[in-house]
């Protein structure tokens, strides 16, 4: 019996190339490869098929009469998609994907008349599932001359359709991470790597056997995705014809191609068993799914190439197939769309509308967008303007009537409201069918009367309602108004899941106006580890302003105070950004004059003008002195409303202050700030409201895990209980709300499992103070990454807590602190045993929130040198530790505990000169009495073989660590850094060693 194979060749590259030869592509040994390539690895471009398959999908089509481009004209399109100049990676992927979406424009002389015909380079199908008269190949090991270099990259497969590479994988053995595939992917993208392959590319695929991601041309890594197909799988829904396919026989040519290709024998290699890489092979390569992914579902937003996510592709399949079956009305059906937000609702509407443009089967379609805020109807319009789908925005009802009256296709985007004015206008009615009516957020604007008009106006156009939330239960019942929910449905849960957004995590703070001097005091301990005393009596100064206030300014300084603390401690400098939902224009404006009195963190306020209701739940009845005056002020410095806004939000986006974004109503949905993580809620929201507000944070960005809700308007309490036995979410189904939301608690009790794991590493390792063993020990790769991984979860799960009010105030000191050292040693550890075995520099090490962690609550050890520098084989010199002259007398004849008060005497003087609380009388009786006390324990636990025991050992350490936290800290108040006691063990453990060896010999 010969053994199973275990590398990426036998099991992932081999069987994706068999797999993709039965779906259609023609494999072209390397050889055949570079031979179309005339043998230069420096073209990307198959010519030799590409200008056969010009000729044979092209032809002119002229007075009745059919004709073919010159070969002049062939050669010239094949030098345009050749020589393209190169403008950057996703520029240049661009002009190419317009080349061959749209074609180029070609001058040929028939009969007599030169004119200007269009030349494709894909033939794409307009019937369904068609592959056109495109021709498909596949090749491997496809070598490519690198950029500025002599040498070259080998993606491990590469599709291609009429000779132009359109999908490029890489694959690896099981037992390798597939995200080491996407890294590849994105290095070879890279400017000095192989970005000229990559110009013409529409998918990238990373696999191993077990597991799938895709992305497209210039995705960074957290955007690549997993592609589902409903019903749990392709080959379960097309009645077994991946399985079909899979164990296709192939010819006894192709065979001895790939056998030849690789030196292997295929019979050895063959598995009938389905897995996670046949199935995502199936589902986004095989041609036709291919072309259509191409041509319908990839759009340039911004100048960032996108392609659909799995859940946007079949909800816009679903849709398709629903519009184009009419009900008794003779009107197309519609429904809603339910895509939680941040999953990319917008693009599924700006697909959609691409979809509907493209499709055959429905002539001239008129689409009209519809939303019930000015900013949501900007950021749509600006979204398919980025696109390159262009869109006319209504600017009143009169212009709304003008552009739909003139039947042209395309696409209007307007507010709600415009309806009612368009109709007042003129009584217009429009019967087409082929009107779709786009709306978005549907469970705000469904019911009102504006709703009503739109029908009057167009009463058989098909209507599609986009929700980013879920329904609630009263609406449901009113579904009719739209037809029913189009699956599928992409949930939060799912959201989550799939990585397409992150998490949300939920802390309800109470800030407390009447502390007890105890609680203030465990505050400032807790909040202020690594400021200077200046500046922690500065703080101070700063809380107790607010005893100068009325009650209603205390509330809000107190918020702002304790927000102004949880940002600084835990957000600033990482590049991250908050927003705080004030409850109206005026305290918004207090929380924005607080933040700014206190100084800590840069604000500022985004609000709508003060005469101006803003239509949904608008709570700010007053307008204030305070109010109108700041508005003033605002249009004086930015002109318009729409530049104070414009600007305020770019920088919030892009500068680096503000560091808090400071809303009431405005900027609570359809705002996108991946940066955002933070969101303070200091005003009571509910249901909808709520939901949109909380997802401002669930956006991806680098080194994003969590998006943080902190609830200072007690709205869900302690999140202890179902969400909607909360009032603000009591309308909804229990079902729709699931992974909404989790407690920062349930993260928080995460923490000692993961500090345990992290230990459990090295329990191998005999003495728990041998630094030099830990080393040892992670010379095993394997071990080392998983310490990485370990200590990694295990920092940003206690960045996590430390952030938390409820687990500084409620976890002992002494818990804290060894979390704390234990986190500064192992992350030494790490820096250590990178270098020590020569790894590259990743700069995830440098993680904006564990350095973070690091620099607030873990102080870094200042270098206190103990004496000056000997030779350590000296025995002379080497016991003469220099301290004073003067050794108090309660020392006398007890030499050990003189050695460890000259270890002891440098660090409590270096305490002194830094905080200057320590006269020289106390420092000295510090130290002597903590030398007496350390050479008592270590008399107690002294044994024989006491140096080769470690538990002896262990507990003699354990005994000198109470005694420095309780004697020294606690009873005389010397708050000596973490460091810096855990050096006091090291040194006087190296001291007692030492003299114990010196008296043996």
């Amino acid at each position: 019996m010969k053994p199973f194979q275990i590398n990426e060749k036998y099991l992932s590259q081999i069987p994706a190339l068999q797999l993709l030869i039965g779906l259609g592509f023609e494999f072209l040994t390397p050889a055949e490869a570079l031979r179309e390539r005339q043998n230069r690895t420096a073209n990307v471009l198959l010519e030799n098929i590409l200008r056969s398959q010009l000729k044979e999908i092209n032809r002119i089509h002229y007075k009745g009469g059919e004709y073919l481009f010159s070969e002049e004209n062939v050669q010239s399109a094949i030098q345009k998609l050749k020589n393209i100049k190169y403008d950057g990676l996703l520029k240049t992927n661009e002009a190419i994907y317009d080349l061959i979406t749209l074609g180029t424009a070609m001058e040929q002389t028939i009969e007599g008349n030169s004119k200007s015909f269009n030349m494709n380079y894909i033939h794409w199908p307009k019937a369904k599932n068609s592959t056109g008269r495109n021709k498909f190949h596949v090749t491997v090991e496809y070598s490519v001359a690198r950029s500025r270099s002599t040498e070259t990259a080998r993606p491990d497969i590469v599709l291609f359709v009429n000779g132009i590479p359109f999908c490029v994988i890489e694959c690896k053995a099981p037992q390798v991470d597939v995200e080491q595939a996407v890294s590849q992917s994105i290095r070879n993208q890279n400017d000095d790597y192989i970005p000229k392959l990559f110009i013409y590319s529409q998918i990238v695929l990373a696999l191993n056997k077990n597991s799938a991601m895709y992305a497209t041309t210039g995705t960074a890594a957290k955007f690549w995705g997993v592609w589902k197909e409903p019903d749990n799988g392709q080959w379960k829904m097309d009645n077994g014809k991946l399985l079909k396919l899979k164990n296709m026989p192939l010819s006894e040519h192709v065979r001895q191609k790939i056998e030849a290709s690789f030196n292997c024998q295929l019979s050895t290699i063959h598995s009938e068993l389905i897995t996670a890489q046949d199935e995502t092979l199936f589902a986004l390569c095989r041609p036709e799914r291919l072309l259509e992914l191409a041509w319908k579902f990839t759009v340039f937003d911004g100048g960032i190439k996108k392609i659909a996510r799995y859940q946007q592709y079949f909800v816009i399949k679903s849709t398709l197939n629903r519009v184009k079956h009419f009900d008794s009305t003779n009107s197309r059906k519609g429904g809603v769309i339910w895509h939680t937000q941040g999953s990319g609702k917008s693009l599924t509407m700006v697909m959609l509308a691409r979809n509907l443009a493209l499709d055959p089967e429905i002539l001239n379609p008129r689409i009209v967008l519809v939303t019930d805020r000015d900013d949501l109807d900007k950021q749509l319009g600006n979204t398919f303007a980025a696109c390159g789908l262009e869109a006319n925005r209504a600017t009143s009802g009169r212009n709304l009537l003008e552009l739909v009256a003139e039947k042209k296709s395309g696409i209007i985007t307007t507010l709600i409201h415009k309806f009612d004015k368009a109709y007042a206008v003129k009584k217009y009615q429009d019967e087409s069918p082929d009107i779709f009516i786009l709306v978005d957020e549907s469970h705000r604007t469904q019911f009102g009367s504006f709703s009503a008009r739109m029908r009057q106006m167009f009463p058989y156009a098909c209507y599609l309602g986009f929700t980013g939330t879920p329904l609630l239960k009263k609406e449901k019942n009113s579904f009719t108004k739209f037809g029913e929910l189009v699956e599928p449905h992409y949930s939060i849960t799912q959201a989550v899941e799939d990585g397409a957004v992150v998490p949300l995590l939920y802390e309800g703070r109470h800030v407390e106006m009447t502390q007890n001097r105890e609680a203030v005091d465990l505050w400032f301990e807790r909040h202020t580890q690594g400021l200077s005393k200046a500046q922690q009596a500065d703080l101070k100064r700063k809380y107790a302003r607010a005893e100068m206030l009325n009650k209603a300014g205390q509330v809000i300084y107190m918020r702002a105070f304790d927000i102004s603390e949880h940002f600084r401690a835990n957000w600033q400098g990482t590049g991250f950004k908050a927003q705080l939902v004030a409850p109206n224009k005026t305290s918004a404006l207090k929380y924005n004059a607080y933040l700014n009195e206190i100084g800590i963190v840069s604000s500022e306020v985004v609000i709508s003008p003060p005469d101006m209701r803003e239509g949904y739940e608008e709570t700010d009845d007053e307008t204030t002195d305070e109010v109108v005056k700041f508005w003033q002020k605002m249009m004086k410095r930015y002109g318009s409303e729409e530049e104070y806004t414009k600007q305020l939000i770019n920088q919030f986006k892009h500068g680096s202050v503000p560091e808090i974004l400071i809303v009431v109503d405005k900027l609570l949905t359809g705002f996108d700030a991946p940066r955002n993580a933070v969101l303070y809620l200091c005003r009571v929201l509910r249901e909808h409201t709520l939901l949109q507000a909380i997802a401002r944070v669930n956006r991806l960005h680098e080194g994003k895990a969590f998006g943080f809700i902190v609830d200072y308007a007690s709205v869900l309490g302690e999140l202890d209980k179902a969400l909607t036995m909360y009032s603000a979410f009591e309308g909804f189904d229990e079902s729709d709300l699931v992974g909404t939301l989790t407690s920062i608690n349930s993260e928080i009790e995460k923490l000692p499992g993961r500090y345990s794991d992290l230990w459990d590493l090295f329990k191998s390792v005999k003495h728990s103070y041998d630094e030099e063993a830990y080393e040892v020990l992670l010379a095993d790769d394997e071990l080392r990454d998983e310490f990485y991984v370990r200590l990694s979860e295990f920092g940003k799960t206690l960045g996590i807590a430390l952030s938390c009010e409820k687990f500084l105030t409620e976890t002992d000191e002494k818990t804290l602190f060894g979390y704390k050292a234990d986190l500064r040693k192992f992350q030494s550890l790490k820096a250590s045993v990178k270098l020590r075995y020569a790894e590259a520099i990743d700069y995830r090490d440098y993680e904006p929130k564990i350095k973070k962690l690091l620099d607030t609550h873990i102080q870094a050890n200042e270098v206190v040198q103990l004496n000056e520098p000997v030779n350590i084989f000296d025995d002379e010199s080497f016991m003469v530790v220099k301290v004073h002259d003067d050794i108090p007398d309660k020392l006398s004849g007890n030499e050990d505990a003189m050695a460890y008060f000259g270890v002891l005497k440098p660090f409590l003087e270096a305490y002194s000169r830094q905080t200057g609380e320590l006269d020289e009388e106390d420092l000295e009786s510090a130290a002597a009495d903590t030398a007496i006390a350390i050479h008592g324990i270590l008399e107690k636990h002294k044994k024989i073989h006491f140096w080769d025991d470690e538990d002896a050992q262990k507990q003699a350490v354990n005994d000198i660590d109470d005694y420095l936290y309780d004697e020294l800290k606690t009873e005389r108040g010397i708050e000596l850094s973490l460091d810096q006691m855990d050096d006091i063990i090291e040194k006087v453990l190296q001291m007692a060693k030492f003299r114990n060896e010196s008296e043996i010999t």
